[in-house]
């Protein structure tokens, strides 16, 4: 009897994280759902547009998803709704460069460098998102990353008090798509207990507003 007791609690106990779980990312989907666009002609202004660092390779190339998320922040910046550029990604070491690689191919496509500002310490989204707001500064923004990324990005932004709307790239085209969406479900619920608990991101440093000049966001 024992046993089966603690089975039953055991048993329970699962479909309570499972419930959980579940509760947490539909919360997190239903809540970005308005704040995300897909076309150009419907996403609304703003002075900045965020990008969420992915892998680059030691050629100096980016990866695909990463520059599907490139494209479509320089489709905005032409299109007039967007004035500067924050990259932001993994800078961790001297040894693996995600922000230069990005400033490298939005210059090669004819970005000036003054308008594309560097975050050296978006270690992850939530970083990203906390570093925007205090140490760039930044108010109004545009976040690009692929569609299922995006309600975690913009729910996290929205929640720490950046005005933030997404842009979302399609890659379903890309093999690991999948995957990547798997992923994304564990990492909603780590972002959802951040934003609840207010964690400190890894790393601040001096402010670098994103209205003045980007060479001081240049190593």
């Amino acid at each position: 009897m024992q046993i089966k007791k603690y089975l039953l609690l055991l048993l329970a106990s699962f479909f309570c994280v499972i419930a959980l779980a579940w509760g947490i990312n539909t919360y997190v989907v239903s809540y970005s759902k308005s704040y995300v666009f897909n076309k150009i002609s419907d996403s609304p202004k703003a002075y900045t547009v965020i990008v969420l660092g992915a892998r680059v390779y030691d050629d100096g190339s980016v990866s695909n998803y990463l520059q599907d998320r490139l494209d479509g922040a320089l489709a905005l910046y032409q299109a007039g709704k967007v004035e500067r550029f924050l990259l932001s990604g993994d800078h961790g070491t001297k040894s693996y460069d995600e922000v230069n690689t990005m400033k490298n191919y939005l210059f090669e496509k004819g970005v000036p460098t003054e308008d594309i500002f560097l975050d050296h310490a978006g270690f992850n989204t939530y970083n990203t998102m906390q570093r925007a707001l205090q140490v760039f500064e930044v108010d109004k923004c545009i976040l690009v990353s692929q569609d299922y990324h995006l309600a975690r990005a913009v729910f996290i932004a929205n929640k720490i008090g950046l005005n933030a709307t997404g842009f979302a790239q399609n890659s379903d085209h890309l093999a690991s798509v999948k995957f990547n969406k798997k992923r994304e479900v564990l990492a909603r619920i780590k972002s959802f207990f951040e934003v609840l608990f207010n964690f400190k991101p890894t790393f601040l440093g001096d402010k670098i507003p994103i209205t003045g000049s980007s060479s001081l966001s240049y190593d």
